[in-house]
C-alpha cells in the first residue's frame, strides 16, 4: 500500500543516513553538514508520506466500521427475520468470505510484509534464476474433479468448467478414476448453462442422458420440482370434497375430552392428517433454545432409501451424513442441506410434554421412538425425496436400536416460511406447506408391517425465511396391540 512504500522508502533514507553517519566524519564540515539537513528533510517528508497513507488506510477502516454498527444494530432487532432474506444471508456470507478477508488485509499491509515480499524477491531472482523442479507433478482426474467442485462451490462456475473438461479429457483418455464421467458431465452442463451457453449445455446434457445412470431420477425430479412450485396436485374436486376438519380427542382421550384439538385431513390415500396449535410459542421457542447450540450437518442413523439413488444433484456442496443401508456404515449423503440436533425427554420438560402429547394424540408409544429431531433450514435449505422407512433390501436398517422399523413420522412445524419450504410427497402427487404451530402425521407402514411406498416425500427449498421443523420417528416395537395387524396381509 501507500503507506507500506512509503515507510519502507523513509527506512531506505534511515539506513543510509545512519551507516554513512557511522562511517564519515560529516561532522568536520558544514558543508557535509548542509547535505545531511537536506537528507532529514527528505525523512521528514517521507513519514509524512507514510503517516497520511495511514490516516487514509484508518478512515476507509472507520467508514467500514461505522456501515457494519449500523447493520449489525438493524439485524440484531430480529436476526432470523433479517436472514430469512436471501439477499441479507448473502450479503453476510460475501462479508465474511471476501470483505472481511479484505480488510484484514488492508490492516495488516505495513512496511515489514512490502520490504520482506520485495527482498524475497529479490532474493529469488538473484539466487535462483530459471529455477524449476526436476519433477513435474500430474494431476489426476480426482484432482481436477475436486478442484472443480471447490469452484463450483464458490459459484466460480468459469473455473468449474475448466477443471470438469479437464477431468472428462483425461477420464476419455482412459485414466481411470473413481469419479464417473455423468457426475462430472453433470456439474459442465449445468456450470456451461450458468455461464449463458445454452448450445453447449444441451450439448453436454445429451452426452449426459446418452450415459446415463443405473436409475432415472429425472421424472421425480421433475416431479419434485413441479409440487415445490404448487403444481402438479393430484387432488381432485371430488377427493378433495371427502377431506374435513374435525375437533378431535382420540377416542375420548382424558386429556382431550374437554379441550379437543383441532384436526384437519391434509390427504386422503395414504391418509395424513394436520393438528393445529399443537404447541405453544414458548414450547417452541425452548426447543429452538435447547438445539441451537448443537445444531449441525445431522449425524442419523436412517436409511432413508432411494435418496442415495438421488446423489447426484447439484446440492453435494453441503452435506449430511447419514446410514447407508448397503454398507452399514454412515456415509456421506449429498441431498440435505439443514442442520440438526437431537433431544432426549430428559433433557427438558418440554420436550418430555411433547413426546407425550404425540403419544396421547397418535395413540402409539413413543417409549421405543428415536429421539425427538430439531432441524433448521435456511435459504437455499432442502431434502431431496426419500422414504422415512427401511425397505425389505435392507435387512439391517435400525438394527442397532432394536425397535423395529419407522411405523409413523410426526412432523412438527415450528415456524411459518415466507416463501417455500412445503414437504411434498412425490409418489402422490400432495403438498404440505409449513404453518407454525402444527403438526402433520402419517403412517410410513400398513398395519402388516410391509412399508407404503405411497409416502415418499422431500423438504421443498426455503426461497425466503427460516424454516424450523421438529420430527418424531415412531417405531414398531410397543405398537402391537395399538395398532393391530389386519386379518389380510393387504391391509
Amino acid at each position: 500500500g501507500a503507506g507500506g512504500m512509503a515507510l519502507c522508502w523513509l527506512l531506505i533514507h534511515i539506513l543510509l543516513f545512519t551507516s554513512s553517519s557511522a562511517h564519515n566524519d560529516f561532522f568536520t564540515s558544514i558543508g557535509h553538514m548542509t547535505d545531511l539537513l537536506f537528507t532529514e528533510k527528505d525523512l521528514v517528508n517521507s513519514l509524512k508520506d507514510y503517516i497520511r497513507a495511514e490516516e487514509r488506510k484508518l478512515e476507509q477502516i472507520k467508514k467500514w466500521a461505522d456501515k457494519l454498527d449500523v447493520l449489525s444494530a438493524a439485524a440484531g432487532q430480529d436476526p432470523e427475520g433479517f436472514l430469512g432474506h436471501p439477499v441479507n444471508a448473502f450479503k453476510l456470507m460475501k462479508r465474511l468470505n471476501t470483505e472481511w478477508g479484505e480488510l484484514e488485509s488492508l490492516v495488516l499491509t505495513d512496511v515489514s510484509d512490502v520490504c520482506f515480499d520485495i527482498t524475497t524477491i529479490l532474493l529469488f531472482i538473484v539466487f535462483c534464476p530459471g529455477s524449476s523442479s526436476s519433477h513435474q507433478s500430474v494431476l489426476t482426474v480426482d484432482d481436477c474433479y475436486d478442484l472443480g467442485k471447490v469452484a463450483y462451490s464458490e459459484a466460480d462456475y468459469y473455473h468449474t468448467e475448466l477443471w470438469m473438461v479437464q477431468a472428462l479429457k483425461q477420464l476419455d483418455e482412459g485414466e481411470i478414476s473413481a469419479v464417473d464421467a455423468v457426475t462430472i458431465l453433470d456439474y459442465l452442463s449445468y456450470s456451461v448453462y450458468q455461464q449463458g451457453d445454452l448450445e453447449r449445455s444441451l450439448d453436454f446434457t445429451k452426452r449426459l442422458l446418452e450415459k446415463g445412470r443405473p436409475d432415472d431420477y429425472l421424472p421425480e425430479r421433475k416431479k419434485y420440482e413441479q409440487l415445490c412450485r404448487g403444481e402438479g396436485l393430484r387432488m381432485t374436486p371430488r377427493r378433495q370434497s371427502r377431506l374435513f376438519c374435525r375437533y378431535y380427542n382420540n377416542n375420548r382421550h382424558p386429556k382431550y375430552v374437554i379441550g379437543p384439538v383441532k384436526q384437519e385431513d391434509e390427504w386422503d390415500q395414504p391418509r395424513i392428517v394436520r393438528y393445529l396449535n399443537i404447541v405453544t410459542d414458548k414450547e417452541m421457542e425452548k426447543v429452538k433454545e435447547l438445539a441451537k447450540p448443537r445444531l449441525r450437518r445431522a449425524t442419523i442413523s436412517n436409511p432413508l432409501t432411494g435418496v442415495l439413488e438421488t446423489a447426484h444433484y447439484r446440492i453435494s456442496k453441503r452435506r449430511a451424513t447419514v446410514h447407508d443401508p448397503q454398507t452399514g456404515k454412515l456415509t456421506t449423503a449429498h441431498y440435505r442441506v439443514s442442520k440438526s440436533a437431537w433431544l432426549g425427554a430428559f433433557e427438558h420438560p418440554v420436550v418430555d410434554e411433547i413426546n407425550q402429547r404425540i403419544e396421547d394424540l397418535t395413540g402409539l408409544d413413543v417409549t421405543t421412538a428415536e429421539d425427538l429431531q430439531v432441524a433448521n433450514y435456511g435459504v437455499g435449505g432442502q431434502y431431496e425425496p426419500h422414504f422415512d422407512f427401511g425397505r425389505k433390501d435392507e435387512p439391517d436398517a435400525f438394527e442397532e436400536l432394536g425397535t423395529g422399523n419407522r411405523i409413523a413420522t410426526w412432523l412438527l412445524y415450528m415456524s411459518d416460511v415466507q416463501a417455500g419450504g412445503a414437504t411434498v410427497f412425490t409418489d402422490i402427487g400432495a403438498s404440505v406447506w409449513p404453518r407454525k404451530g402444527t403438526a402433520v402425521f402419517w403412517y410410513n407402514l400398513y398395519p402388516s408391517g410391509e412399508g407404503d411406498y405411497r409416502t415418499r416425500h422431500a423438504a421443498c427449498p426455503v426461497l425466503v425465511g427460516n424454516k424450523w421443523v421438529s420430527n418424531k420417528w415412531i417405531h414398531e416395537r410397543g405398537q402391537e396391540f395399538r395398532r393391530r395387524c389386519g386379518l389380510q396381509e393387504t391391509d
